[in-house]
């Protein structure tokens, strides 16, 4: 996908959220905000409709960013459900959090979330259907936890497809509401697993009314045909479902008089599930959605900002506004910092007192390779450029190609690469999605924003590169990370919670387990050696 797309963003976008200015109170608060965060499952930047992307409908994402703030610059700082998700809820980077830096790991009692010191101070608390997950989080004493408050699930529904949940998520919202005390402050996890594979094959085209032509433009590391905009189309039509449920509470909360002193938080855990996307560490990865709506606590409603924000800054940001001091918390200290100053400014663009730069990672995601050995990487994100250095680039990025690179879904866009690459048709993207990758990688995301053209042995960049490598370096350093300190292969020692599929590589190797075992992956996923050579 070409720079004209990321373009066309930064220019349209001021003038098509102008003139939607929304509720804009100036009155103090006399009572704490309720809060809702609205969590999507595996959705990039920049696919919701006010972002321009055309072949997407979502209105309500775009209401939230009309009458609230609209933001250009969120990331996760690991773009993967569990670490992510214990960023957002911790304020802490995931190399901070010890097992939980991991995919699927073991929750360490010490790290307490946000939405638990909120409980602790007066507030409901809930989630429907994902919170914190996958893994396990126990207490001290092996009680379980509820990381995002108590799960409210048992409302059902018929969905449109056989991908879809049949969680109906807008009426178990309305239970959680109704077994508030009162008039209690709320904090609700709307956590929809959608747009999380799988996907009914050909559903956006056949129920959403989408054709594959709305599509004009395709990353540059995936085929342009027929088949990837299938994909991308039914992934499409998973957001809009995600979004459908958005409008509806929504609606419930103006139905009761409460949305204005709600905070509504439109995001997603990490980038959607596609070769070279999620689970890695380029842009699309990493690069997050977000609208904010609070009508009693923004000003100047309508305005779309370009401050970077990090996941690891909510939990600074919401402790904030309910009035809870991080040091009664009791949370462990937190890395990130809050950007309330955002909501009580009226500036457009760059509102100039929070962080100018992401720092972005990973360890191990799913498994795959010998020994449950990760991936480790560390980047900085700053002044329109992308800087990687991938620890152990010896090891396959997405997994080992004789266990189906497990760290890819499965996929038709996945299956369709694999093809080309066996058929002897196309190297190019295999190698892109799935072949070994240098210890360095340095991007120009202003020329480059599909990171197809690594710039790290261009002397014209030196100067520029050896700067950002040194301040990663340092901060990394200041935040204890187990990676720059020489004890990152930690990460590899931390148990993986899921017995089922812990130490795949070595059983599947052995013949315990078989391709079926990894659900998550197609058994075509998995190659012998003449498959997978450069």
């Amino acid at each position: 996908m070409n720079s004209s797309y990321l373009k066309t963003f930064l220019i349209a976008t001021p003038l098509v959220l102008s003139g939607c200015k929304g509720n804009n109170k100036e009155s103090s608060l006399t009572e704490r905000p309720n809060i809702l965060i609205a969590m999507g499952d595996d959705i990039s930047f920049p696919h919701m409709g006010v972002y321009g992307t055309e072949w997407i409908n979502t209105p309500g994402f775009d209401r939230v960013a009309s009458e609230g703030i609209l933001f250009g610059n969120a990331y996760t700082p690991n773009a993967k459900s569990s670490p992510s998700r214990a960023c957002f809820l911790t304020g802490r980077n995931s190399w901070q959090l010890e097992d939980a830096c991991n995919h699927i790991p073991y929750f360490p009692a010490k790290f307490r979330t946000f939405m638990e010191a909120l409980e602790e101070h007066g507030y409901h608390t809930g989630h429907v259907q994902k919170g914190w997950a996958p893994g396990v989080a126990l207490d001290s004493a092996g009680n379980p936890r509820k990381l995002t408050g108590k799960a409210y699930n048992t409302r059902r529904l018929t969905p449109p497809t056989t991908g879809i949940s049949a969680n109906d998520y807008t009426g178990n919202f309305e239970e959680f509401l109704n077994a508030r005390n009162g008039d209690e402050p709320f904090c609700f996890w709307y956590g929809s697993v959608e747009p999380h594979r799988g996907y009914e094959y050909g559903s956006g085209i056949r129920k959403g009314g989408k054709t594959r032509e709305e599509i004009t433009d395709v990353y540059d590391f995936w085929p342009n045909d027929d088949i990837v905009k299938t994909d991308m189309l039914d992934y499409a039509y998973e957001i809009e479902y995600f979004d459908s449920h958005l409008v509806k509470m929504i609606n419930i909360l103006e139905e009761k008089g409460e949305l204005d002193n709600t905070i509504i938080i439109v995001t997603a855990d990490n980038g959607m599930p596609f070769p070279r996307i999620k689970g890695q560490v380029y842009p699309f990865s990493n690069h997050m959605p977000l609208a904010i709506m609070w009508g009693s606590g923004i000003k100047n409603p309508g305005r779309v900002i370009y401050d970077f924000i990090s996941f690891i800054d909510f939990a600074p940001t919401l402790l904030e506004v309910a009035g809870v001091e991080q040091s009664e918390s009791g949370m462990q200290k937190i890395q990130g910092n809050s950007f309330t100053d955002i909501f009580s400014s009226r500036k457009d663009g760059i509102v100039g007192k929070s962080r100018d730069h992401v720092i972005v990672g990973k360890e191990r995601h799913d498994v795959g390779r010998p020994d449950d050995e990760g991936y480790p990487v560390r980047g900085i994100i700053k002044d329109g450029y992308l800087l990687l250095r991938n620890y152990k680039s010896s090891r396959y990025p997405a997994g080992n190609p004789e266990t189906g690179y497990l760290n890819c879904d499965g996929s038709p866009t996945k299956s369709d690469i694999l093809s080309l690459h066996r058929h002897g048709l196309d190297m190019q993207y295999w190698n892109l999605s799935f072949g070994l990758r240098p210890e360095d990688e340095f991007y120009d995301l202003g020329k480059d924003p599909d990171c197809m053209n690594n710039l790290v042995s261009d002397p014209g960049y030196n100067n520029a590169r050896l700067l950002l490598y040194e301040q990663l370096y340092n901060e990394l350093s200041e935040q204890d990370d187990p990676r720059i300190l020489g004890n990152g292969d930690v990460f590899d020692k931390y148990p993986y919670a899921q017995e089922s599929t812990a130490d795949f590589y070595n059983r599947f190797m052995r013949g315990e387990l078989t391709k079926k075992s990894a659900g998550w992956v197609d058994s075509s996923d998995f190659e012998v050696p003449r498959q997978y050579r450069r």
